[in-house]
């Protein structure tokens, strides 16, 4: 009888170890910061934890980094690698977790022991002794994990396509000659231009270019500009570039 109870604990604690080291998530997310440290990545132990699981064939993201959409769009094929602290006077005590979307504990590992004077080494060492028990921990293909989950998404809104609004080309501009001599009268900001009439025929007030003034009369807005030599007066009438040529004396 007692070799019988025997071998049933036995078969039982074979299985247990089966199923405790085969798991079935491909993906593993590590904080950029544990909890129980002041700065990331503090004594290396993120970089530590992240290449343990990766040495075991698991592919494992930082999450301050650019997740692939498969699991960004769905956080529930993934763990989350969470190191508990519960450290004693004189022993460095750390305990690996595996969380699931929902925070459920997936695994757990024993508390890993140090009893090192300097942090670093202690932490580290204290890490690699919890990893210890998770043994020949792999992922294994098979089931989707997140099969036993309900996801709720949200339909992304419907985009309506809206047609640019078509853009109004000026037409060609047209280019006029005044005949009229017009004398350069200097303001504070700029010249008036007279004609012999005398009458102000335009307000020229002065830019940041050279050669370039903004323009004024009593029924136009637009530029006077110097190209080629010449003076031109351009601005826009019907929605048509109108340049007319002037003669100027400064």
């Amino acid at each position: 009888m007692k070799t019988y109870i025997f071998n049933i604990l036995l078969a039982l604690s074979f299985a247990a170890k089966g199923q405790s080291n085969t798991v079935n998530y491909k993906y593993l997310i590590v904080p950029e910061k544990f909890s129980f440290l002041k700065q990331p990545n503090q004594y290396n132990l993120n970089t530590l934890a992240k290449a343990l699981f990766e040495d075991k064939g698991f592919t494992v993201y930082y999450d301050n980094t650019e997740i692939p959409s498969e699991i960004a769009t769905d956080r529930c094929k993934a763990l989350v690698i969470d190191v508990e602290e519960h450290n004693s006077m004189f022993v460095t005590n750390l305990t690996f977790v595996l969380k699931d979307c929902k925070g459920n504990v997936v695994l757990k590992s024993k508390e890993g022991k140090s009893r090192e004077k300097e942090y670093k080494q202690s932490y580290n060492a204290a890490m690699r002794d919890a990893f210890s028990s998770f043994g020949d921990i792999h992922y294994e293909a098979g089931s989707t994990p997140a099969a036993n989950f309900t996801v709720t998404t949200t339909p992304a809104p419907e985009v309506k396509t809206v047609a640019p609004t078509p853009v109004t080309q000026p037409a060609v501009a047209t280019t006029k000659q005044s005949e009229a001599l017009l004398y350069a009268h200097p303001i504070n900001n700029g010249y008036q231009l007279i004609d012999s009439a005398p009458k102000i025929v335009l307000t020229l007030l002065k830019t940041t270019v050279a050669d370039y003034y903004i323009a004024s009369n009593t029924s136009t807005n637009g530029v006077v500009l110097k190209k080629d030599g010449n003076w031109f007066f351009e601005y826009y009438k019907d929605n048509a570039l109108v340049s007319e040529k002037l003669s100027i004396k400064f």
